[in-house]
């Protein structure tokens, strides 16, 4: 098994490429299943332990994967005119979550499909109650049994009008991507309307799909026969760019974010300017200083988009933690997200926790220690503690980072960070 061994302490300065967001391209992904002939050619793609999974689960299911390009420029061609199968096996899918969101798509394209029970971050209760209402909302016969889910539609899936009892992503991908060829008009009602949501739509609807007021909680879908091939690029990583902003805030550092679009994180960019850091938006760049690492403490709470996003939750945490003062950090999304505050406090932390809300109690500096990851974010939370501590720390179970982050070691390495992987 793999570790990082960071040697704190070192103001990171340079430039940092965003890879394509893992929260779009796994949607988009799925939808290919959709398209019966032709090739659906994504753009950007992020290569992720994540993305490699839900190329597994294609392949499996018989579908044609061709990649092109680098790094920085990687593209996928997905041609699922010869899928086959239906049943997504339980090998693949116990690795990654979002395995849940071919579901929809092999019942619009057989009438059936089978899963076993999606796997990925162990952060709380994440059932997928929300993904079968919807489906069963629209005709479809679920069961679920043995940590498998059944699935089966007589014909076409049926319009249905549906309000989420809370907003939920997954959820609302489910309910896309079931309504765009399903047999009428669907409404849906308190959806999410992650950026990630958004671009999935408008490249369904670049393939011939009717989806209305996209960015807006209500959706309105016009069931189509059939989808054609398009290009589409994915759009950038969010959730990835705002962890390098913190990376620059925490370190006394400057870091130029390259491929990414401000507005995403217009609520991030708000709150940790307000934290002391300077942060300075361009067209499709964003700068970030904070050379004398003079942090206040600020209060978050975490709300679906356009709030402030559970993904950062964790590595904003680790900010507040060399703050001038005492802040309060509040879970509102999932449950036992807070499983990063154990480690940070042996690294000097002053970090208390109550139900879902973590009370932090800024110290002038963290102490380099042997740590321990428990789930992508919280993983990401602790590198850039160690990035900001005195002398050395050792990060075990690097492999959550791998999920979400491409070439992290890289391009904090290229900005000046000592990182290093190694064994254990």
């Amino acid at each position: 098994m793999k570790s990082f061994l960071i040697t704190g302490e070192r103001s990171l300065k340079g430039t940092i490429f965003i890879a394509g967001a893992k929260n779009s391209a796994l949607p988009l992904m799925a939808a290919s299943i959709l398209l019966k002939e032709g090739k659906l050619v994504l753009k950007n793609m992020p290569l992720l332990e994540d993305v490699l999974s839900m190329k597994g689960l294609l392949l499996s299911l018989g579908c044609n994967l061709d990649t092109y390009g680098g790094d920085s420029n990687l593209i996928f061609h997905i041609n699922t005119s010869q899928i086959s199968d239906y049943t997504a096996e339980h090998e693949i899918v116990k690795k990654f979550r979002a395995s849940v969101l071919v579901l929809a798509p092999l019942l619009v394209r057989f009438g059936k499909a089978k899963i076993s029970l999606p796997g990925g971050c162990s952060i709380g209760v994440r059932p997928i109650d929300l993904h079968i209402k919807v489906l069963k909302a629209m005709g479809v016969s679920i069961n679920i049994r043995q940590g498998l889910v059944v699935a089966n539609v007589q014909k076409r899936l049926s319009a249905c009008d549906f309000t989420f009892p809370k907003v939920s992503v997954g959820a609302t991908i489910t309910a896309v991507l079931a309504a765009v060829c399903a047999d009428g008009i669907s409404n849906f009602f308190n959806s999410a309307i992650e950026p990630e949501i958004q671009d999935l739509c408008f490249c369904l609807n670049k393939m011939g799909a009717k989806i209305s007021n996209i960015g807006s909680s209500n959706l309105q879908i016009s069931g189509v026969k059939a989808l054609s091939p398009v290009t589409h690029e994915v759009i950038s990583d969010r959730i990835e760019a705002g962890t390098y902003m913190i990376a620059a805030a925490i370190t006394a550092g400057e870091i130029i974010l390259r491929n990414i679009n401000p507005i995403f994180l217009e609520n991030f960019v708000e709150t940790l300017r307000k934290t002391g850091t300077n942060v300075y938006l361009e067209q499709n760049s964003i700068r970030v200083e904070n050379l004398e690492r003079k942090i206040l403490p600020i209060d978050i709470s975490t709300a679906p988009y356009p709030g402030f996003v559970t993904d950062l939750q964790a590595q904003f945490l680790s900010l507040m933690t060399l703050s001038s003062g005492i802040s309060v950090v509040k879970e509102n999304i999932f449950e036992n997200r807070f499983m990063h505050v154990a480690e940070l406090n042996r690294m000097g932390a002053q970090i208390s926790l109550n139900s879902n809300f973590a009370t932090v109690k800024g110290v002038t500096s963290l102490d380099g220690a042997e740590v321990i990851a428990s789930d992508l974010r919280a993983s990401a939370s602790l590198v850039l503690a160690a990035l900001a501590a005195k002398n050395s720390s050792k990060i075990h179970r690097i492999y959550h980072l791998r999920r979400g982050y491409q070439d992290l070691e890289k391009k904090l390495a290229n900005c000046g960070a000592k990182i290093e992987e190694i064994s254990d």
